[in-house]
């Protein structure tokens, strides 16, 4: 089920609520508990119900390693750390085979002229964000962080609908103790009216600005043979700002809907874009993932502790798995390797005590990441390639021919006039400048939340985004990162 689907916001969303309150107030704790546990896996099976029994598995099977790891608290570190490895690798197996096998057996068929099929399987709707969850979770249990002997709470850490499918990346002590404090059983309207407001401020992003980015984005990237210069430009800018409207709308949603059970999450998203360099990028873009990668990847590989060379090693291995963690492709590994690579760059620079110009020092971060979004979004190198080749001038230049009268003079430099291939190129250039101006220069929702007081005046301001958002619901469109 989508957040920004009529059976959510009418239906789905209200009734979970209401039931969990309502029983609640009746002192059915354990029910409220498994009211919400149901609703979730409801939710989740919404999609396609035959990978229901694949989550409840790695619930199972992670709750039992998890328990038992907490239970061993005293036994010899070996066994413990046996049985950590056992249940790392059972949740990188069961994620490797539904993400990469295919990967594997096509780069296997290349690389050898071999034949093996294809397995064609479908992705499991979440599995790399409840794989990371629960990876967390047993890492956190073997260092004595977190211990659950409660089937039920367990499930519901997991399951909990808001994060399930694309994030936050929880861990337990972030979560669970709210949900066992008794006052947030109880119905908070205040909560409830800030979580509206973040709700509907997600759901505007998504349906107004980022679908509406989407079309320019696509069409660049799926449909168009070649791309001028502007063009290029226009198109890797409305997939820069597509994505970023996109997942910090589902960030400012999926933390909504928590707030009206009385529950905080994490932040996901802090203004990214407005970094001014490649490490602030990533301590403000996918925060939970960035924590994970750094404590459960980049941390065990050593991190900055045995020298230079081993730290810029350490951060190239990091940003290749993380590209492969967000999809079984070359083209994403590259993404991940670039950013790597600039993380070094970075701390290189640092070295020599030089300082940039500020503006300049955004406009350097700001341009590297919307390049490297070129190749996270093409489906292909050929289509990376299409529009780098078009962003650097090398499919020609064109310009609207109404300005031929004023800038004829640039014609016998390769510059050309007439209709670009992109539909209202001046309504994506409007929309792409309105994109720029509130990501640089509006307070993000978790600033503006912060300032929140229920009122008339915000209770106004939330239905006008309400409605004008649920009446953009003409074609619902999956989050991007529920591709992940």
């Amino acid at each position: 089920m989508l957040f920004n689907s009529y059976e959510f916001i009418f239906l789905f969303l209200p009734l979970t609520i209401l039931g969990y309150f309502f029983l609640n107030h009746q002192g059915w704790k354990g029910a409220a508990k498994a009211w919400l546990v149901v609703a979730s896996l409801f939710f989740y099976s919404w999609w396609n119900v035959i990978y229901l029994p694949l989550i409840l598995f790695s619930m199972l099977f992670n709750y039992i390693i998890g328990s038992s790891l907490a239970k061993l608290s005293s036994s010899p570190n070996p066994t413990r750390r046996l049985l950590l490895i056992a249940g790392i690798s059972g949740d990188l197996v069961l994620l490797g085979y539904f993400k990469y096998a295919d990967f594997f057996i096509g780069n296997i068929n290349l690389l050898f002229s071999t034949h093996f099929s294809l397995l064609r399987l479908t992705l499991p709707l979440a599995i790399s964000f409840f794989t990371f969850q629960q990876i967390a979770y047993l890492v956190d249990a073997y260092q004595a962080k977190a211990q659950e002997y409660d089937w039920l709470n367990y499930a519901l850490f997991v399951s909990f609908f808001p994060h399930l499918i694309a994030g936050p990346i929880v861990h337990h002590r972030e979560m669970m103790p709210q949900f066992a404090s008794p006052e947030n059983k109880s119905w908070n309207y205040e909560n409830v009216s800030r979580g509206l407001f973040l709700f509907f401020t997600g759901l505007f992003k998504k349906v107004v600005i980022a679908d509406t980015l989407a079309g320019w984005a696509s069409f660049g990237f799926d449909q168009a043979s070649s791309l001028s210069l502007l063009e290029a430009w226009m198109v890797s800018l409305s997939y820069t700002f597509q994505i970023y409207f996109d997942f910090s709308g589902y960030s400012d949603m999926a933390l909504g809907a928590a707030l009206m059970f009385n529950i905080r999450l994490p932040i996901n998203f802090n203004s990214p874009y407005k970094a001014r360099n490649i490490q602030e990028f990533w301590r403000r873009w996918h925060m939970t993932l960035s924590r994970f990668l750094r404590n459960y990847l980049y941390i065990p590989l050593g991190g900055n502790r045995h020298g230079e060379a081993k730290l810029y090693r350490n951060l190239i291995i990091t940003f290749l798995l993380g590209g492969l963690w967000h999809g079984a492709a070359w083209t994403f590994v590259f993404w991940g390797f670039l950013h790597g690579l600039a993380l070094v760059i970075h701390r290189l620079w640092q070295k020599t005590g030089l300082r940039m110009n500020q503006v300049l020092a955004w406009l350097v971060c700001f341009n590297f990441v919307n390049f490297s979004w070129v190749f996270f979004r093409a489906q292909s190198w050929p289509e990376a390639l299409k529009v780098i080749k078009g962003m650097l001038g090398f499919s020609g230049i064109v310009l609207p021919a109404g300005l031929a009268g004023k800038l004829g003079f640039l014609a016998p430099a390769g510059v050309l006039f007439g209709e670009f291939t992109l539909q209202s190129p001046a309504r994506a250039a409007l929309l792409l400048a309105v994109s720029l101006a509130l990501v640089l220069f509006w307070r993000n929702s978790m600033e503006l939340e912060k300032d929140f007081t229920p009122g008339l005046r915000q209770a106004v301001w939330v239905g006008a985004m309400a409605l004008v958002a649920i009446l953009s619901l003409t074609g619902i469109s999956e989050f991007l990162y529920f591709n992940f």
